[in-house]
């Protein structure tokens, strides 16, 4: 990478309120904090990596737990800009910086008469942590779009540049979450969107959309299915401006087919869905809900009252009060199904 331009901000790190920053609206605070705009700045970031030890690199912080005290550096990714960057034989190419909103992303693709994204509609967020998280709803991952991923590695200091085969995508995760926190800050990605577009409207909440699935697929576009993902959402999902919260508190855990079927046995109802031979995904909502924490507090936190999966922090709350919650209803789900569920935000490094 070229030397640092004069024109270029400097990096210098200074503390932080991080209560705005986090979609849980935890009282946060970072000592040492630095917002990096623009790519020239990696190689100064890869030095104040090394200055401060632990880093956190934070999007939109929608999938994150922040202590009260945050360990180490915490590095904002504000790299801006969205292009059209050429096509294949069966896709358009779209290049997306970190820093852009995930959503806005979605809609600039819908408007400019690209559809592939739709479905992924109103998930908040940057760009940069789609890939981090595998960011997926309504039947449809961000790993089924990427072709590759730019990334700096901070240790190293020098940017990789990943094709998709070798970002480790799984079910809500990526080598860019097991390789640890601070390792790597994404810069980019590249999207594939077919030329051919078929919309995917398998998913139940979909089929129930009115005006969707009784129309021929051929008649269905791009902006149909962005503004259905979109009711749907407003309609189950709090709005993290109003009500704090991290989306889906929990992953959907995959099973053994011989537990799902013994549920199964007992609870014929239960949603499943077969993802692998011999496994099979269950719905943590369900699960919680049939627990009893759908709509129940506990202080200052609650399982949301419209979607047991997420929860909302309905004032004053910090990390403690999320972590114990979060205690309260895995010990259940497991007394109560012998599932047990795993935390789907992320929890940051606590300073000692």
């Amino acid at each position: 990478m070229d030397p640092v331009a004069s024109d270029v901000p400097v990096l210098a790190a200074a503390a932080q309120d991080l209560r705005e920053l986090n979609t849980l609206g935890l009282p946060a605070r970072a000592a040492a904090f630095v917002s990096v705009t623009d790519a020239a700045q990696l190689p100064a970031l890869s030095r104040l990596v090394r200055e401060y030890g632990s880093t956190l690199v934070l999007g939109g912080g929608s999938n994150l737990v922040l202590p009260d005290e945050v360990d180490g550096l915490v590095v904002a990714a504000r790299l801006p800009g969205v292009r059209r960057v050429g096509e294949t034989d069966v896709a358009v190419l779209v290049e997306a910086a970190a820093g852009e909103s995930w959503h806005g992303l979605v809609q600039w693709c819908v408007a400019q008469g690209l559809g592939g994204l739709e479905n992924l509609a109103l998930i908040p967020g940057t760009v940069g942590a789609a890939p981090v998280q595998n960011i997926g709803a309504y039947g449809m991952e961000v790993a089924e779009r990427l072709v590759q991923v730019r990334a700096w590695d901070m240790a190293a200091a020098q940017p990789v540049v990943l094709p998709a085969s070798e970002c480790g995508f799984a079910y809500r995760d990526s080598r860019f979450k097991q390789d640890g926190q601070g390792r790597w800050l994404i810069v980019s990605v590249l999207l594939a969107l077919p030329k051919v577009w078929v919309p995917h409207m398998a998913y139940p909440d979909l089929q129930r959309y009115p005006g969707l699935q009784d129309r021929p697929a051929a008649e269905v576009r791009p902006q149909d299915i962005f503004d259905a993902v979109c009711a749907v959402r407003r309609a189950k999902l709090p709005d993290p401006a109003v009500l704090g919260n991290a989306g889906s508190f929990f992953k959907n855990p995959v099973v053994d087919d011989a537990l799902a079927d013994a549920l199964q046995l007992r609870f014929p109802e239960m949603p499943r869905y077969r993802v692998a031979a011999g496994l099979s995904k269950l719905a943590a909502g369900w699960l919680i809900d049939r627990c009893g924490w759908k709509g129940r507090a506990l202080g200052p936190v609650a399982m949301h009252e419209r979607q047991a999966l997420v929860m909302v922090n309905r004032g004053g709350a910090h990390a403690a009060d999320v972590l114990h919650l979060e205690a309260a209803v895995r010990a259940d789900v497991l007394a109560h199904f012998g599932v047990q569920l795993e935390r789907e935000p992320i929890l940051a490094p606590e300073r000692g």
